[in-house]
């Protein structure tokens, strides 16, 4: 048992580590190929390796109704949640993305209040959705010369978006009840979101031809398949599978600090005492409501 505890922390810090590392991968990815296709690239190869993996282990692919129920999944959480972020980091920084995605719990714990029939918005829930905005608010005063910049406000749009698809997306699956293995299932789901977007890159033109892609260019999918995706997301279903999701929740509060401070040191992102401020005032927010969601479903 302290074996698996121990095992299990080590899985949460890969999770934090790497899921924050990811967006400097997905932000070099997205400088030089389209984002969406960059995104469809690395769910299509993720899944196809752990599918491959699970039908090679005996696995049988689940019933037309399940494979309609994992692709609802696979396109609030892959194609449009993952896949409009990375298409996002083609216009804003991966370190401001990934600010923005830290709002994530506090719109989880939102939309199961809204879904729930006896959900309710406390004032403590309130107070943490305004210092949450005014962290926001807080970041963005160091970009409105920057709001005249239409693919800036494209991208922050974008990665907005992504952030109310990943959160309904999560409350979505959380109600869905699945026969298939857990790593089976996300496999199926990164294939067919896979699938979608790059059939959509196709019919939009916004591809290019990987045999002629530059070294960094191979070098980002890579990380994301192998690190991102491969790594990162296993880590992550065997913590919530050993520690209880209030703790393992704490990589959402990680994440956009490795993403800022590499970004920093590797792409030259912008990193000032603004943009810290706003970042911690913004984490507040999100952990005053995420506290406030547990405490009132106990």
């Amino acid at each position: 048992m302290k074996n698996d505890l121990k095992k299990a922390y080590i899985a949460l810090a890969l999770v934090s580590f790497f899921w924050g590392t990811t967006y400097v991968a997905a932000r070099v990815g997205a400088q030089q190929m389209p984002g969406l296709f960059v995104a469809g690239v690395r769910q299509f190869l993720s899944g196809l390796i752990l599918v491959i993996f699970f039908l090679a282990r005996g696995s049988k692919l689940p019933g037309w109704q399940e494979i309609k129920r994992i692709s609802v999944q696979g396109i609030f959480l892959l194609c449009i949640a993952n896949g409009l972020l990375t298409w996002a980091m083609e216009y804003i920084s991966g370190g401001l993305a990934a600010i923005i995605v830290a709002l994530v719990p506090m719109f989880i714990a939102l939309f199961t209040v809204l879904l729930s029939k006896c959900g309710r918005i406390t004032r403590w829930m309130m107070l943490g959705l305004v210092i949450g905005f005014a962290g926001v608010m807080t970041i963005f005063s160091d970009y409105f010369g920057e709001l005249n910049n239409k693919t800036f406000v494209i991208g922050v749009a974008l990665a907005l978006v992504s952030v109310l698809s990943w959160s309904f997306g999560t409350v979505y699956t959380s109600r869905q009840k699945s026969s298939v293995q857990i790593l089976f299932n996300v496999g199926l789901q990164m294939l067919i979101a896979g699938v979608i977007m790059l059939l959509v890159c196709g019919i939009t033109g916004k591809y290019v031809n990987l045999a002629e892609a530059g070294q960094s260019s191979w070098l980002s999918l890579i990380y994301l398949i192998v690190f991102g995706s491969l790594v990162a997301y296993s880590a992550y279903v065997f913590a919530i599978s050993k520690l209880p999701p209030t703790l393992v929740s704490v990589y959402a509060y990680i994440n956009p600090v490795v993403a800022v401070v590499f970004g920093w040191l590797l792409l030259s992102e912008k990193m000032n005492m603004i943009m810290l401020l706003g970042m911690g005032i913004t984490l507040a927010g999100v952990y005053l409501v995420n506290r406030e969601f547990k405490r009132i479903r106990a």
